[in-house]
């Protein structure tokens, strides 16, 4: 569903990203991890049709994201940045209908059933109580909630998250994987950008980790994280755990 072949991009001649290749199928939540700079957040952009790559080819579905028109992707991708600013005083009901647009076929939303299904992301991010308030008045972890909310409610095939549980309290960021499996059940393709190993051991189907702009390691989480290329690009030795119910733990030394 969600495929990046042997995609290199750089800036002023400086590589950034590295013959990276990984694919997400439908009904699978990858985690895509690694230390800061390792170049995720710029294959994501390249992923989102943000930027084209300089060699190698970016697809969702049958789509190329970089050529594809705006709202033709949206209908296939929900991308969620790493940082969303908007310029104007909007609720967070009117920030989640934004999500909507690419749903329509005509020239506006379908009122009522819109605004339901904007309502029913607010509440699954548990911000349903917040509909009415200013976005730019709410605190970080609120703010990414609703954003999420709006990329839950675009009904997309394919989900691209960039640190979707950066600024949660512990509840909410399980809360957040939790909607996230769920989505993975109705058959969505799911790719995060996450440091949250744990929640990465314990939701994702797979992990891939990347260091110095290419991707080292591509494996499910109770052996990737015990790859000896993975924990040099980290620096750190992971010990994978388990409790009682089978959810997985991380504790980096």
């Amino acid at each position: 569903m969600l495929e990046l072949r042997d995609v290199t991009f750089g800036y002023d001649a400086r590589p950034v990203v590295r013959a990276a290749s990984l694919a997400v199928a439908r009904g699978e939540l990858v985690a895509l991890v690694g230390p800061n700079g390792a170049g995720k957040t710029t294959l994501a952009r390249v992923a989102a049709g943000l930027i084209a790559p300089h060699q190698g080819t970016a697809r969702v579905g049958a789509v190329d994201p970089a050529r594809a028109p705006r709202r033709e992707l949206a209908r296939t991708l929900a991308y969620l940045p790493q940082r969303y600013e908007l310029a104007f005083p909007f609720t967070a009901l009117e920030v989640v209908l934004m999500g909507r647009y690419a749903r329509q076929r005509g020239p506006g939303l379908d009122g009522a059933a819109d605004e339901a299904a904007a309502r029913a992301a607010l509440a699954r991010c548990d911000v349903g109580a917040l509909a009415e308030r200013r976005f730019d008045a709410l605190s970080g972890g609120e703010r990414r909630r609703v954003v999420l909310a709006q990329a839950l409610c675009q009904g997309a095939d394919a989900l691209l998250l960039d640190e979707p549980t950066a600024a949660l309290d512990p509840a909410h960021a399980i809360a957040v994987a939790q909607a996230l499996a769920d989505e993975r059940a109705r058959g969505a393709a799911i790719l995060i950008v996450t440091h949250d190993l744990d929640l990465a051991a314990r939701f994702a189907d797979r992990i891939v980790a990347m260091a110095d702009g290419a991707i080292v390691a591509d494996g499910p989480p109770s052996t990737i994280l015990a790859d000896p290329a993975v924990q040099r690009a980290f620096a750190v030795t992971f010990h994978v755990g388990a409790l009682a119910d089978g959810s997985r733990f991380v504790v980096a030394r």
